[in-house]
Parts: C-alpha cells; structure tokens; sequence
C-alpha cells in the first residue's frame, strides 16, 4: 500500500469509528506520542489527548449514531505530516473538515481534526487529485 492510500485508510478509520459510535477504536486513532488538538463544530479547541478524548466519551454518550457521508477527500504528505481535507455530508448542513496525521511507527495517527461550516463541496477538476476512500 502506498503512503497516500495508507493516510487515507488512516482518515476512513477515524470516520468509521465516529460513524459507529465506537470509543475504543477512536481512541487508536489518535497519536499518544504528539500532543493532539481538535476542534469540533461550535466547541472551543481542545488542546491534549486527554481533553480531546474526553470529547469523544461526550460526543458517543449521544445513543444516535450520526448519518454523514464523506466526500472529495483530497491526501497531501509533508515530510512526516499528512493532511486529509473532505467533506463531512449531513442530512442538514455540511462541513469542510482538515485531518492532521503524523507518521508514527504504527501508521498514521490523527493529531489534529477541525470541521466547520462550508457550502457544498465542490466539483473536482484536473487540478486536484481525487484519493478514492477504501471503504
């Protein structure tokens, strides 16, 4: 498996744990070795690992899993950083979410997830490359 469709697996995890509601599998997502931010729609950012998974308990003690889809996810690799940019698809709203991960012997770990408000994600054209998600 390349890099880039390694990160990408690495993205489609951290969404199909939020999708399931499943804590544990979140929880290997995120990196134990960087310090890890997050900051969700309409909350105030979270700085740590601790804060940021606290988060995720708050958000999966919510029984309803959430109906979203992801699209247009667009991979870069810096170095030891990658970034995914998707579309995070609501019933009501869509967001535009930014996905750090660092390398880490294991794999990608996420060390930085933002969503927020966006129109409709655009058409993409030759100038971006389209990653196709794994799942």
């Amino acid at each position: 498996m390349s890099e880039k469709a390694a990160l990408v697996f690495s993205n489609d995890a951290y969404y199909a744990a939020f999708l399931s509601n499943d804590y544990n599998a979140m929880d290997l997502i995120w990196s134990e070795l960087e310090t890890v931010t997050c900051i969700h729609p309409g909350w105030h950012h979270l700085d740590g690992r601790e804060a940021v998974m606290e988060s995720w308990k708050s958000i999966f003690s919510n029984e309803a899993n959430p109906k979203m889809e992801i699209r247009n996810a667009v991979a870069h690799i810096y170095g030891s950083l990658g970034v995914v940019i998707c579309y995070e698809m609501f019933s009501d709203i869509t967001l535009v979410a930014t996905n750090i991960f660092a390398k880490e012997a294991d794999g990608w770990k996420m060390i930085h997830h933002q969503a927020g408000g966006s129109q409709p994600p655009p058409i993409i054209d030759d100038d971006y490359e389209e990653v196709k998600t794994l799942q």
